[in-house]
């Protein structure tokens, strides 16, 4: 236990539940929603059980629960309350919160009794859009503010790329049935953010359509000797990081060169550093996307 987060400060609480630390402070003065701890430089602090309530404070006020309303309900009754609501409606706001509880506590119990949790009534395509993506949107949030560590986010984009790759698997003994198009997701060299690429693998897999996965951090070298096998093929990758901005066009020349002898390939590209290339025009054989959604819809 000694990996777990167990105080948090003002801020912390704001970026994980979205309620500005002036109106926390009002909700603790005025309703007394909240007993902080104090430092011995009379600093706020709180314990894992105040996130833990202001997180289901914030779910009840979400959904049109009035503050001094909240306040009056025994605090035992709290997660009844919540629990009622997401009964109803309120499903994804409430696995966000419990996903981010798992990943501040290092608790994979929670992240997978979660995850189950939403199967009852989701397909996993309906988690990973309406939960999984709000939630990692979230994470570069609080890594930024210092909320999380790369720990933290290590962990449960761990457990994501989990199910990612068991729901592939479900699909992978199947032949593909479609032949117009082979794909070939990879990730460019210094590249490791994969989570966006294993998930369109999936929806490539789903689609009838063969895939060549190769992975973090591929030379472009390599991608050679998948061309020397096969026609027809589109190159998928996300540049989050890398290829960096004063690196992009060379990468592009360099893989027009690569290809010029064969079919050339297509290559669909998402990712942060895709912008650049908007901006500066690129290649007919070039596709650049702003969401996995846009790709998928192409598919």
């Amino acid at each position: 236990m000694n990996n777990v987060k167990k105080f948090f400060s003002i801020r912390d609480l704001e970026n994980l539940s979205g309620i500005k630390a002036h109106t926390i402070r009002i909700w603790e003065k005025r309703y007394g929603l909240l007993s902080p701890e104090r430092t011995s430089t009379n600093i706020r602090t709180y314990s894992l059980s105040s996130l833990q309530k202001l997180l289901n404070v914030t779910l009840l006020y979400n959904n049109g629960y009035k503050i001094s309303k909240i306040a009056k309900i025994d605090e035992q009754d709290i997660p009844l309350k919540v629990k009622e609501i997401v009964a109803k409606n309120s499903v994804k706001n409430h696995a966000i919160n419990a996903f981010k509880l798992a990943m501040v506590n290092f608790d994979q119990t929670l992240f997978l009794n979660t995850y189950n949790g939403l199967l009852a009534d989701k397909s996993f395509r309906e988690i990973f859009y309406d939960v999984f993506i709000p939630l990692l949107n979230e994470l570069g949030l609080l890594w930024q503010t210092d909320t999380i560590s790369p720990a933290h986010e290590h962990f449960i984009t761990s457990l994501i790329k989990q199910k990612i790759l068991i729901n592939t698997e479900k699909l992978q003994h199947l032949e593909p049935t479609k032949t117009d198009k082979i794909f070939v997701p990879f990730l460019p060299e210094n590249e490791i953010h994969e989570i966006g690429l294993l998930y369109l693998n999936y929806e490539i897999i789903l689609r009838g359509y063969k895939s060549i996965y190769l992975g973090q951090t591929v030379p472009l070298e390599t991608l050679k000797d998948v061309i020397k096998y096969f026609n027809d093929l589109y190159f998928v990758s996300y540049f989050t990081v890398a290829p960096t901005k004063d690196k992009l066009q060379k990468y592009v020349e360099e893989f027009s060169e690569m290809v010029a002898e064969y079919e050339k390939p297509r290559l669909w590209l998402l990712g942060h550093q895709t912008r650049y290339l908007r901006e500066a025009g690129h290649p007919d054989f070039i596709k650049t996307f702003t969401s996995i959604e846009q790709v998928v819809n192409e598919l």
